[in-house]
């Protein structure tokens, strides 16, 4: 059930041209080996981290319902309300994965906002590319990740304010996408746009969109 993951993994290391050299099926656990590591939180889409040594670990535990759905409703054949929830699910885990297995490739440390704001634009443009890159679906699309954002109940404030510094940086740069490139149809351009954002650390994404906002 789990060849959504590695769908959406090639897709996302072809689109950032980046290469792991690792298949996220490897790293994907149940929930008997989730609740085994005993996190303080089960979601419904986690990515375990553990560093030891100078080694990380890594796991990666996405709702089995959820990957069952998806394998059923293919997102690559019709992308709709029955599957949408579940393949945002799929598209941040492995968002997660990749940029943490490159950022521990390069020796970079990476911070949790850097994860979830790079898995929410990932979202937005995987979305985007898979439906239709044209004004009417991007504004939608925005519109449904970004517009009225829930958030767990057992988020602390820190973590809340993270999810939401994410969410809002997000939702500002895919703004900027629309505007910039998906109106006038220069898709190309978007792509080599996102593989730049992709290269940046925290401080540049941040910059970046800072940048487009004034302009």
């Amino acid at each position: 059930m789990t060849h959504t993951l590695r769908r959406v993994q090639r897709g996302l290391e072809e689109l950032y041209r980046v290469d792991t050299g690792a298949c996220v099926d490897d790293f994907v656990i149940d929930a008997a080996a989730r609740d085994a590591a005993s996190p303080t939180r089960r979601p419904r889409e986690q990515l375990l981290v553990c560093e030891d040594a100078g080694e990380m670990e890594l796991a990666l535990f996405v709702d089995p319902a959820a990957l069952a759905n998806l394998a059923t409703n293919d997102p690559a054949r019709r992308l709709g309300d029955h599957n949408f929830g579940d393949f945002l699910l799929a598209v941040e885990g492995v968002s997660h994965f990749i940029y943490s297995v490159l950022c521990a490739r390069a020796e970079r440390p990476v911070s949790q906002l850097e994860l979830e704001l790079q898995a929410e634009v990932d979202k937005y443009v995987t979305c985007l590319l898979l439906t239709r890159p044209a004004r009417d679906v991007s504004a939608v699309l925005r519109t449904r990740l970004f517009g009225d954002p829930a958030y767990d109940p057992d988020l602390d404030r820190d973590e809340r304010d993270r999810y939401r510094a994410a969410n809002d940086n997000a939702q500002r740069y895919a703004a900027y996408l629309e505007a910039a490139f998906v109106v006038p149809r220069r898709i190309p351009e978007m792509l080599g746009e996102l593989r730049r954002f992709y290269r940046e650390g925290l401080a540049g994404k941040l910059a970046r969109i800072a940048c487009v906002l004034v302009s």
